[in-house]
């Protein structure tokens, strides 16, 4: 196939098509229905979700390769990464009708805000051209910005919120003036052809390229919380309610990472001379940035008390952890990664926004003395969700970060001092993540403690997050195996149709 054709086909956009129009749906229902209907925009919001998910599933009939003139892709990287998405998404509108009935904000606006972001974060995981790729994070990232201050009583959430639109408009302004010299150098913005100029020496201004990647580099990094553009992670979580926290600390990062491998695992990752000096730099920039990152977030997190904060910078420790399988270019470990942690990061969140009460009142590791034998069943979901973090098994944590160190120790023999470090890191992160555990089964009960009510779907909700933190421990090849299947192992992921 051209890459100047357009080669159409619509099951290719379905999912983000089925989720933008129950995003307006919900508008429309908000606006001419009684105040407060959670549970219809509750459902209206599952059920798009649902389907998209079912449409996310269904790519793998669509035939693997580029549509649209090369500005959508449908591969495994696209696949496996938007279930995720829609994972985490489930999930938080399941825990979001209790949360708004807890803080009395309106439903219809926030339902809407997930089902947008969520478009444009799958947008964002099948992008194949660079302004997609563009259009894709403005929508989500405008989305989350307003989602961080939507309890608009709270002075901590609009600074919460204006600290995040400021530093993330900062951010973008890199990336996309890195897509513009990237484009400058390659006159093109289509990743497949940015590979095959690279590739046959037709990049006219290789420095361009260089710096270009160099920006984007920066702007990746600034929104999947790397060090050393992470200081605004933090303050961020910290402000937002905790629903927000959890949904906007997992998904748009699983989003960021698959626009992440398809520009620099394989736009970026050609043969030549140049391709070869280019794969080098950024693959060495990277493992730079991964040790940084897992390093700075686990020694500043042993030190916090606030347990937002602590799972902020938990957050920026595992995306350093994550950022250990970019060194072979491989979908599967990273994906696989991706994944646990959403499912056990949500559910740690989910508790915490539980035993905070409204207006996140409690929310220092200090509040949470005594409550294990108060309230076993959150407690013991916290403690399994802690556990998997820190990698202990039998969880899902310890075996998403054996696949990945795997990976790294047998896919780049130059760079295993980078699995040394991420193993260092995995222990001082044992301390911090246990100690709230000590703190719940072995103080005594905190004055003032309330036990909090939980409903039927946020229950379902906190279940599932056990279920998958579990299952995935126990038997994770079976999702492994699933991708190395579909090629989800390979490097050169995104194939252009042949006509």
């Amino acid at each position: 196939m051209q890459l100047t054709s357009l080669n159409l086909n619509y099951a290719a956009i379905a999912p983000e098509s089925i989720v933008s129009v129950a995003a307006v749906v919900i508008m429309l229902v908000d606006a001419f229905s009684k105040k407060g209907a959670r549970k219809i925009n509750a459902g209206i919001t599952l059920v798009g979700l649902a389907l998209a998910l079912i449409a996310v599933i269904g790519l793998n009939s669509v035939g693997r390769g580029s549509y649209f003139s090369g500005m959508i892709v449908v591969d495994p990287i696209r696949v496996f990464f938007s279930v995720t998405i829609l994972i985490v998404s489930i999930a938080v509108t399941l825990l979001a009708s209790q949360f708004l009935r807890d803080e009395a904000l309106p439903p219809g606006e926030f339902f809407a805000l997930i089902l947008f972001a969520t478009a444009g974060m799958l947008l964002l995981a099948g992008a194949g051209d660079l302004v997609t790729i563009f259009l894709g994070l403005e929508i989500a990232s405008i989305t989350t910005y307003v989602m961080a201050g939507y309890r608009r009583y709270d002075a901590r959430a609009s600074e919460s919120s204006l600290k995040y639109f400021l530093l993330g408009s900062f951010a973008t302004a890199f990336l996309l003036y890195g897509m513009s010299l990237v484009y400058g150098a390659t006159t093109t913005t289509n990743l497949i052809a940015i590979n095959q100029a690279i590739a046959e020496g037709k990049v006219q201004f290789p420095a361009l390229l260089m710096i270009g990647a160099a920006l984007m580099l920066v702007g990746f990094g600034f929104k999947i919380a790397s060090a050393p553009f992470h200081l605004w992670t933090p303050d961020v979580y910290e402000g937002a309610p905790t629903i927000v926290t959890g949904f906007m600390g997992t998904a748009p990062k699983v989003a960021v990472f698959a626009a992440f491998l398809h520009t620099f695992a394989e736009g970026f990752n050609a043969g030549g001379d140049l391709g070869s000096q280019l794969h080098h730099v950024w693959v060495t920039a990277v493992a730079i940035i991964a040790a940084l990152t897992m390093t700075i977030g686990n020694i500043v997190a042993l030190s916090q008390k606030n347990i937002k904060r602590m799972l902020a910078y938990s957050s920026i420790a595992h995306a350093g952890y994550a950022l250990v399988g970019f060194v072979t270019s491989e979908a599967a470990p990273v994906g696989f990664y991706l994944l646990v942690y959403s499912i056990m990061s949500v559910g740690a969140f989910a508790v915490i926004q539980l035993l905070a009460r409204a207006g996140d009142q409690k929310v220092e590791t200090a509040d949470y003395a005594g409550i294990g034998f108060q309230t076993p069943g959150l407690s013991f979901a916290l403690a399994i969700f802690l556990f998997s973090l820190a990698g202990i098994p039998p969880t899902a944590g310890f075996m998403s970060k054996f696949f990945i160190f795997k990976s790294a120790w047998d896919g780049a023999p130059n760079l295993r001092w980078l699995v040394v470090v991420a193993v260092i890191n995995s222990i001082i992160s044992v301390y911090y993540y246990l100690y709230p555990i000590v703190v719940m089964f072995f103080r005594p009960l905190a004055p003032g403690f309330v036990k909090p009510k939980v409903s039927a779907m946020t229950a379902a909700a906190l279940i599932l997050a056990l279920v998958g933190t579990l299952y995935l421990g126990i038997l994770p090849n079976r999702v492994m195996s699933a991708m190395g299947r579909s090629g989800g192992s390979n490097t050169a992921l995104v194939q252009p149709v042949e006509k």
